[in-house]
């Protein structure tokens, strides 16, 4: 029987809250039923051409000359800069752009020779043609790998570097291995839901078809208007050039705090204006990275979205943190507002290493004699948020998406799913990835997972009935999360439930507080990261089985050379990472390791029992309760009230998750980010509607691209030989709050701060 077709955010209401409806503006997410078989999201229908060039060829020599060789070059220069001072990163935007010039060179310089491989019937082409805008996207898929994060590899450095335990080769082949590509088969359980759903169209992936387009369209420019690709060069050129300004000449309007300015002897006002480490009022940076790199883009994530954010930081920076550090909660006078390392009661860095003993095993005698474990009253909600976020994720998932979730599934069972997407439609004529194929990564992973777990299960603390739960655990929340980046663009990681589930359960083991959530993490991560890659490949229309071939193949190349590249570098390079053993002027300090130590022996050593026991921080478990009521609260609402449209734009999840984004992100950074989407949605996209329909996606990533090659070049010609700028007071990073780390409890002393 064939079902009605409904938004899946959006039960029986013409407003489709992710596409960014607003509150008394005109919404631009309405079902177009007057346009057959095309896209029902506005931006999807603005950015993508409902067209297919089914003749174009994909998985050409030029593919797999240049994709492996890129990819083992990324790898290798990612895995390297991971142990160095200053990390060398290239975006995927700077890629792009050199896989483009070099295919095209490659389709420009070579012949046409027809190859025929001795035994076989297979035959190729030396240059099948022009350079493709699929080839481009396949070819950088493969190539980009090997800037992802391989989360087991930072597992077995913690165990090699900051325990000095050994680790076998093939205990850390296993390990890496099996965390990289059970999330790929965990990911075609939902394909039918989560990329042929027409309303699951992920906001950060239109952008890059966009600047595929641009790149390679050769449509005839309307007279006195520019190309797409003359945006993104004239934007990139320009970002480029200003970018100079705050990383070079003038690096203290990466965070401009007015009122430490006026008011400079006030640890209160510190507090309140401090960007950085403070509340961050009257904050502002003024660079395109401070704006994008930390909480969002603006200019391309949908406005309920940025709504939605902008609710959840003044929640958490406005509300709770400032009324619970005044009333002193959890003694927070003691300590500085913001904060992410551990404290003991008298305000003094938290010394993890007296509590444990040679052998790594917590010391009760010796944790009652010292401190309690105290955090930031920031930090304190930060944990608090992200908890709500994971149990509000899961209840907005069940009341808004469950139903259909349940159908679609049930008729991808049957091969009955019809959405009626132009799409869809054009990709019928790929075959599909077969179901088995996912099956057997599962499988074959699982087993070779407690194969691991069974003969190196003392290297790498993980029993067998862990390894299994952490498999579980993912795969059990990559629907309710995959739907929500799929629609709003927001991301949650799985790190803080890992990390107290794992501690509750096996206390006292700081290796296992890292191997467990590397496989939940990365299961989740890989999970997601190839639907939404897929769904690139669905908008860009390449064949599904080739999209398949290059990403297992890409994952499997690049964890394979980071991983060679991490064993040689941890056995060639005496005293790596240890600062104090290192000769002067090392490069090799591990930055990223440093704060390892303690949030090991933290989650896995102390652990959550004690952390969160009586006490201690007990009532965050509240925030659970607050992530099921939010999402169910509006969920009544809307049926009691189905013509108030706006209260389907209330989005708890996106609050939720916005809030937790707080450390690393800075409140200055959530400013800049407000400020760059007032500029653009209350006042450019509605003085230029047209342009915003046409180029906003181009300009966004000529703006990426800019930022990314300067900041390739300043690593190369400037990081590399320690070359500094200018020196005079604009030069340093400094916001001019220094009172803003002075904790405010009477007869607490810190150096440089008053005493009260």
């Amino acid at each position: 029987m064939k079902t009605e077709e409904k938004p899946i955010l959006n039960h029986d209401i013409d407003v489709d809250p992710r596409k960014g409806g607003d509150f008394g503006l005109k919404d631009s997410g309405t079902k177009h039923t007057d346009i057959p078989n095309d896209s029902p999201i506005e931006e999807v229908r603005n950015a993508i051409p409902a067209t297919d060039d089914s003749t174009l060829p994909v998985l050409t020599i030029r593919t797999w000359v240049l994709g492996p060789l890129m990819c083992t070059i990324f790898s290798i220069m990612y895995q390297l800069s991971s142990y160095r001072r200053s990390h060398m990163i290239i975006s995927v935007s700077c890629a792009q752009i050199i896989l483009l010039l070099v295919g095209r060179l490659m389709a420009s310089a070579l012949p046409a020779t027809i190859v025929r491989i001795p035994g076989t019937n297979w035959k190729f082409s030396l240059n099948p043609g022009p350079f493709n805008m699929k080839e481009h996207a396949l070819l950088v898929i493969l190539s980009t790998t090997g800037f992802e994060s391989t989360i087991a590899i930072g597992t077995i450095n913690v165990i090699k570097v900051v325990y000095h335990r050994n680790i076998s080769v093939w205990a850390s082949i296993l390990l890496v291995m099996t965390s990289q590509m059970i999330g790929y088969g965990f990911a075609g359980m939902f394909r039918r839901i989560l990329v042929d759903n027409p309303y699951m169209w992920y906001p950060l992936i239109v952008p890059q078809v966009s600047f595929y387009r641009a790149l390679h369209d050769k449509e005839p420019r309307p007279r006195g208007r520019l190309s797409g690709f003359q945006i993104v060069i004239i934007c990139a050129v320009l970002v480029f050039a200003y970018t100079i300004v705050p990383n070079y000449f003038m690096q203290t309007i990466l965070a401009v705090s007015f009122l430490c300015w006026i008011w400079k002897d006030s640890v209160t006002v510190h507090q309140l204006g401090a960007g950085y480490n403070g509340l961050g009022l009257g904050s502002l940076a003024l660079d395109w990275e401070s704006a994008t790199a930390w909480v969002g883009n603006p200019l391309i994530l949908p406005r309920f979205t940025i709504v939605n954010t902008l609710v959840g930081f003044v929640l958490i920076a406005y509300v709770c943190i400032p009324v619970a550090y005044w009333m002193n909660a959890f003694d927070s006078k003691r300590f500085p507002i913001f904060a992410q390392k551990p404290y003991d009661y008298s305000g003094k860095e938290y010394d993890v290493e007296r509590v444990f003993g040679e052998d790594l095993q917590f010391n009760e005698q010796a944790y009652s004699e010292y401190s309690k474990l105290y955090i930031s009253i920031a930090y304190v909600f930060k944990l608090g948020f992200t908890f709500a976020a994971l149990t509000g994720t899961v209840t907005y998932f069940l009341l808004f998406h469950g139903r259909e979730s349940w159908q679609q599934l049930r008729q991808s069972m049957k091969s009955e799913g019809k959405s009626g997407d132009i799409h869809n439609e054009l990709m019928k004529k790929y075959k599909p990835i077969p179901q088995w194929w996912f099956y057997t990564i599962i499988v074959s992973m699982v087993i070779l997972g407690i194969v691991n777990c069974q003969l190196f299960g003392k290297e790498i603390q993980l029993p067998t009935w862990a390894f299994l739960l952490s498999l579980a655990l993912p795969s059990i929340l990559i629907l309710p999360l995959g739907i929500i980046e799929a629609t709003t663009g927001a991301y949650l990681g799985l790190s803080v439930l890992s990390d107290l589930i794992i501690g509750y359960l096996y206390p006292g083991r700081p290796i296992t507080s890292e191997t467990f959530p590397a496989y939940v993490q990365s299961t989740k991560m890989h999970a997601i990261g190839f639907l939404a890659e897929y769904k690139l490949g669905h908008y860009m229309k390449i064949p599904p089985r080739s999209m398949f071939l290059i990403q297992i193949f890409g994952s499997l190349l690049s964890s394979s050379v980071k991983l060679g590249t991490a064993w040689w570098v941890l056995t060639s390079v005496e005293n790596i990472c240890e600062i104090d053993k290192l000769p002067k002027g090392s490069v090799w300090t591990c930055p990223s390791l440093q704060p390892t130590l303690t949030h090991t022996l933290t989650w896995g050593g102390v652990g959550p029992a004690r952390m969160f026991g009586p006490g201690g921080y007990a009532g965050l478990y509240y925030f659970f309760l607050a992530g099921v009521a939010g999402p169910l609260v509006v969920w009544l609402a809307a049926r009691a009230f189905p013509r108030r449209k706006w209260i389907r734009l209330i989005n708890f999840p996106v609050i939720f998750i916005s809030a937790s984004f707080l450390m690393p992100a800075r409140p200055v950074h959530y400013w800049t980010f407000f400020a760059l989407a007032g500029a653009y949605h209350l006042v450019a996209r509605r003085v230029a509607k047209g342009w915003w329909a046409r180029h906003v996606y181009d300009a966004s990533n000529g703006m990426d691209l800019g930022n990314a090659f300067f900041g390739v070049l300043h690593t190369l010609c400037f990081g590399v030989s320690q070359i500094q700028g200018p020196q005079w007071w604009g030069r340093d990073f400094d916001e001019f709050c220094p009172l803003s780390m002075c904790p405010t409890a009477p007869g607490v002393v810190r150096k440089k701060c008053p005493v009260f």
